[in-house]
């Protein structure tokens, strides 16, 4: 268990080192993932599985492709895209085989991983367990922080809403006062002969 506390976190911090230290964004990026996949790790080896796994899904699965893919759209360019892809092939190698590493090192020792304690005072897992506090006594301060998240979400679209020329916006005042005999027109096609 220490074996892979150490190895989770070394890697971890020469990632983070990496990140930081790159002089590529999509390096930087890569190694970000490589950071967040150790972390995680150190979570499941902490016992929490279910920030493990958010982290891994909103972390990983999100932030980072989505940070990966506004570094990669920044520099288009048709010719370049071979150039880059070779020239990124090396980091995503190398993260690639770091991950198959760990990943082939944790399942060869899984028992060692997954030790049971003999009593077990508690049958609830950790998701149950936490869903179980915050919906009960911190159910207020969870609902409070949802709304502060609604209005500034709702803040960040009215500030950067404008109006442009020539592009289509939707006129909900005229749509819903729209009649029938506005919006179609019956005409009667007459038999021809």
């Amino acid at each position: 268990m220490i074996l892979f506390f150490f190895l989770f976190s070394a890697v971890t911090v020469l990632s983070s080192i990496a990140v930081i230290s790159s002089r590529n964004p999509v390096h930087s990026v890569f190694f970000l993932i490589l950071a967040f996949v150790n972390s995680a790790g150190i979570f499941v080896l902490a016992g929490a599985e279910f920030l493990a796994m958010i982290l891994l899904i909103v972390y990983v699965g999100a932030v980072a492709v989505l940070f990966l893919f506004v570094v990669m759209m920044l520099n288009v360019g048709v010719d370049k895209i071979k150039t880059q892809t070779r020239k990124y092939m090396l980091s995503g190698f190398l993260v690639a085989i770091i991950l198959l590493f760990e990943l082939i090192f944790s399942f060869a020792n899984l028992d060692i991983i997954i030790q049971k304690p003999e009593n077990n005072l508690e049958k609830n897992t950790n998701t149950h367990a936490l869903g179980n506090v915050l919906y009960t006594d911190y159910f207020l301060p969870f609902q409070v922080s949802g709304c502060i998240l609604l209005v500034a979400m709702l803040g960040a679209i009215i500030l950067t809403l404008r109006k442009r020329e020539g592009v289509l916006r939707q006129n909900i005042s005229e749509q819903v006062s729209r009649t029938k005999e506005d919006s179609i027109k019956i005409v009667k096609i007459g038999k021809k002969l």
